[in-house]
């Protein structure tokens, strides 16, 4: 095998390892956002969220929902 052949597996490898990585926190959340929020609305009922939060650190949001609405 030639030494740029490895050099291009090796470096392809290592992209490919990074990408496999990052596909379930990044890209599986993105386009599973309906899934996300039923999965947090079970996740705090129950919780009234002024007693959880300490001082002065803004309330829970939806992390899902556009800005502005």
């Amino acid at each position: 095998m030639s030494k740029n052949r490895r050099i291009v597996l090796v470096f392809g490898g290592f992209v490919t390892a990074v990408a496999a990585a990052f596909y379930p926190i990044f890209v599986y959340p993105l386009t599973h956002k309906s899934e996300y929020r039923e999965v947090q609305k079970m996740n705090r009922t129950g919780i009234n969220q002024a007693d959880v939060q300490p001082v002065g650190v803004k309330i829970w949001s939806d992390p899902f929902k556009p800005a502005g609405k």
